[in-house]
Parts: structure tokens; C-alpha cells; sequence
């Protein structure tokens, strides 16, 4: 089962908020040698803020093993930052109804089915909390062999939106948009033999998207 939060409701989880920090340290800087923000053995970032949706997938003694984090496009976000240029096929979004998708890693010292059973089910509940949130669609920055092999084995296959970039360590990416629909998640179920959905559904996670900047929208054009 994922589970999802945020800062605000993080403590309803015991030390869920710094296993996640802690496992993104273990993943990114540990065994990837990220040159990236670290303290007290936890990775965060400027990215990490009070509009970040967490998604993690816990154990049995509540030590996080997998996760992820969204955020909304109409506020700094890691690809328009950092990676502008790696977006060219369509417009950089900003938008409260367009997030990005980023710090995907899943405990490499998990056995190969729970590593993949985790993996299924983190790729399933991306596309839960989409849904019930009426998202336009998702996108981040991963190596494309990731790309295929974490969604393409799991069903649902990526869009491209920029150039592979060749980074200074040596690993390439590329952007990719996620699409979002009931049946990219009915196939996901069926190609990953998952019986139903795996997110838990909290009244927090139905309400991700900031409604008043929507509305802000709305009037805008009305006027």
C-alpha cells in the first residue's frame, strides 16, 4: 500500500517525513554520489516545501522503502530551474493542475519481487492521486532506460518532450510527459497483475491542487 502526505500531515505517520529524507540520502547520495543538499544523513532540497506530495511505500516496522514526491508546476519546480531546455515539444508548463514528478527511488536492498511489487504499486498510485485531483497530466526528468523499465514494464508508456542531455557525470535523460487516464491505470493493473489500486485515499490527497489559484484564473478571464 502507498501512502501519501505532506509536511502539514506528516506527523499523523510517526517518522515518516525523515525515513523518506533518510532513504532519498541512502538512494541519491549514498549509492549514486549525488552532489546534492544533505544534513544529518537526509537529502531535501529548495523543492521540498509545504506544496510537495509525498507518495511512500513503508515495511512492516514503518521504515520507508520506497518513494516519491509531486509539486505543482505554478510555483519553482525542479525541471523549469534547473533543466529549462530539456523541455522542447511542448510549452514549460505553470500550471496548479500540472505537476512534476521527481525523486522516484526505490531501497535497493529490497528482494527482486518486493522491489518490484513496490515499484508497481508506487507507478499505480501516481496515477491515482492524477485522477481524483482531475490533473492535466505529470512530468519529470529520469535515464530512459528508467523510463521504460519502471512505467513501460508497469503499462503505461511515456512521452518524450525533449533531447536526451548527456549530464557531467555521465548519465543521460530525458523529459518525459506523463499522461493521465482511467485507462492507462486499468492497463497498469492488468499488465502488473495488481488485484486494484494501491494508493490510500485521505480527504488531504483529494485536495492537492490549490483550488483559490484556480479560481484567480477564472475570474481573470471573466474580467
Amino acid at each position: 500500500m502507498i501512502i501519501g502526505f505532506t509536511q502539514v500531515s506528516a506527523y499523523q505517520y510517526q517518522d515518516i517525513l525523515g525515513s523518506t529524507h533518510k532513504l532519498r540520502h541512502k538512494c541519491f547520495i549514498g549509492r549514486m554520489g549525488w552532489d546534492i543538499p544533505q544534513w544529518n544523513g537526509m537529502e531535501y532540497d529548495q523543492f521540498d516545501n509545504l506544496s510537495t506530495v509525498y507518495l511512500v511505500w513503508r515495511d512492516d516496522t514503518n521504515v520507508v522503502r520506497g518513494t516519491c514526491r509531486l509539486a505543482p508546476t505554478d510555483r519553482p519546480y525542479m525541471i523549469k530551474d534547473v533543466w529549462p531546455h530539456m523541455v522542447t515539444k511542448i510549452d514549460l508548463p505553470s500550471s496548479p493542475s500540472i505537476f512534476e514528478a521527481s525523486r522516484l527511488c526505490v531501497d535497493h536492498e529490497l528482494p527482486g519481487d518486493i522491489r518490484r511489487r513496490v515499484i508497481s504499486e508506487m507507478v499505480c498510485a501516481y496515477q491515482q492521486i492524477g485522477l481524483i485531483n482531475n490533473l492535466d497530466y505529470m512530468l519529470g526528468v529520469m535515464p530512459p532506460n528508467v523510463w521504460r523499465h519502471v512505467f513501460g514494464k508497469s503499462g503505461w508508456d511515456i512521452e518524450f518532450i525533449g533531447p536526451e542531455i548527456t549530464l557531467d557525470t555521465g548519465e543521460v535523460i530525458v523529459a518525459g510527459k506523463m499522461n493521465l487516464s482511467q485507462e492507462i491505470l486499468s492497463n497498469i493493473l492488468k499488465v502488473t497483475g495488481m488485484e486494484k489500486p494501491s494508493l490510500q485515499i485521505t480527504p488531504e490527497l483529494m485536495h492537492i491542487v490549490d483550488n483559490s489559484v484556480l479560481l484567480e484564473d477564472e475570474q481573470k478571464e471573466v474580467a
